[in-house]
């Protein structure tokens, strides 16, 4: 096995040990005592630190989880291993985020680690995934328009005329996206075949169980 292949191996998993770390959890537990997957959405995120531990808490680990992202891609291409490992390392932060094994796999929805990924390889992309985020915030839902940012976001780079590495890393993000979405850190599915496709089509769609977005993200443990 050749040294390039092994540094590549190597930088993708320190990408997924990296993401794994969580910056939300964290923070929960050293300002409030709590388990931020004990509350609303049970995601360990940066949108459930603003709204059950500090407002002000969310600009440090949304800062972290997009760098630990952005590290290992940057990484990749500072030590020449190309484009591809470069962005599978990113996404394997972003994997680690989703599902990281400091918290038995129970973590976020990546999209911080998404974020610092297309910092290092199409950074036009950070900016028109804020502005789904934004108009989603506005709105008062950014589930939905953050899958559009990331459907429609080969658009950009085809008018841009950006790597041809943005299509298959969207297809990655999208897919990564709704597995975790679908699979909501082990939340179980109603046993009626009707109730349990409801619930999957508002996971893949709005990320959540219920309807309503502002009951679900502000629920407390009972």
């Amino acid at each position: 096995m050749s040294g390039q292949i092994i540094a590549s191996i190597a930088l993708i998993i320190f990408g997924y040990l990296l993401g794994s770390v969580p910056s939300a959890y964290l923070a929960g537990k050293w300002l409030k005592g709590l388990d931020l997957r004990q509350y609303g959405s049970g995601t360990v995120s940066g949108s459930m630190v603003y709204e059950h531990v500090a407002w002000w808490a969310v600009v440090p680990v949304g800062l972290f989880d997009i760098f630990k992202a952005t590290i290992p891609a940057w990484l990749g291409i500072r030590f020449g291993l190309g484009e591809a490992v470069a962005a599978m390392a990113g996404l394997a932060a972003a994997i680690g985020h989703n599902w990281p094994i400091y918290l038995r796999f129970t973590g976020g929805r990546g999209i911080s680690a998404f974020l610092g990924t297309w910092l290092v390889i199409f950074p036009w992309a950070f900016p028109w995934m804020l502005a789904f985020l934004a108009l989603g915030w506005i709105l008062g839902d950014s589930a939905p328009f953050a899958l559009v940012g990331m459907v429609t976001l080969p658009i950009l780079s085809h008018l841009m005329d950006g790597p041809s590495l943005v299509l298959p890393i969207s297809i990655a993000v999208v897919i990564i996206t709704l597995v975790k979405r679908i699979e909501a850190n082990h939340r179980p599915l109603p046993k009626t075949a009707p109730e349990r496709r409801r619930m999957l089509l508002l996971r893949a769609l709005f990320d959540r169980d219920v309807l309503d977005h502002k009951a679900w993200i502000r629920r407390e443990p009972t």
